[in-house]
């Protein structure tokens, strides 16, 4: 096993939410002994910076001029990963229903793409072991050439369901609407849409539990690694 672990590994993991994409991603690393990135905290994490300062959400000029201001830090370790910002901790405040309601419309600036985007590349480029990122656009985007690419998918219904069990509280119907039009918010943005790559595995998560979603990606992981 240890010949395996020696050729790093980078792993694509993308689809829209609901789909058991961070509890997948994190487990699949913390079992093959990979970094991990969630790539959607870093979009958060921006956004955060922007209504935590007072940019005008609506006007993309101004979150362009801005978007290299904000110093942001992934820590890669499954098992606790962590984000700042300009050193502040902010895994707690970008999971606020005001930052989730702004960050579509925040990604979807191209120059805040493109500064993500280039943060994401290193951190690949840097996992000694590997890495498993997990996002929207990795697959098409930001690793095209990542060892092997997982796109997510289950229905609305599911989703929506598995989010308002993590919203305390939630109302599923409207859990649903507010996923259906996020998703297509990001399937139909210019820079980097949400999309399956060609060469992408689908996975339907719909009927599996998340240890059978987490035992099939391992698998494809370890089948990847041994041909190689």
């Amino acid at each position: 096993m240890e010949n395996g672990a020696a050729q790093p590994v980078i792993v694509a993991i993308d689809g829209p939410s609901g789909t058991g994409k961070s509890s997948t991603s994190k487990a699949v690393a913390s079992q093959l002994g990979l970094s991990y990135l969630d790539t959607g905290a870093q979009y958060r994490a921006i956004t955060w910076w922007m209504v935590h300062n007072g940019i005008d959400i609506e006007d993309p000029s101004a979150i362009a001029a801005v978007a290299g201001k904000p110093e942001i830090v992934s820590g890669t370790d499954p098992l606790d990963p962590t984000i700042t910002v300009d050193g502040t901790d902010v895994s707690g405040p970008i999971r606020t229903q005001e930052v989730t309601s702004r960050v579509s419309a925040v990604s979807a600036v191209p120059e805040v793409r493109t500064r993500i985007t280039e943060l994401q590349r290193s951190l690949a480029a840097s996992a000694e072991r590997g890495i498993v990122v997990e996002g929207r656009d990795i697959g098409t985007t930001v690793l095209p050439d990542a060892d092997l690419k997982i796109f997510l998918t289950a229905s609305p219904e599911a989703r929506a369901a598995r989010r308002s069990g993590e919203l305390k509280g939630a109302d599923v119907n409207a859990t649903r609407e507010a996923l259906i039009k996020r998703d297509a918010a990001d399937s139909s943005r210019k820079t980097s849409p949400l999309a399956k790559a060609d060469d992408a595995v689908e996975v339907d998560t719909t009927e599996l539990t998340l240890a059978q979603v987490i035992e099939c990606v391992v698998t494809l992981v370890e089948e990847k690694r041994a041909a190689r």
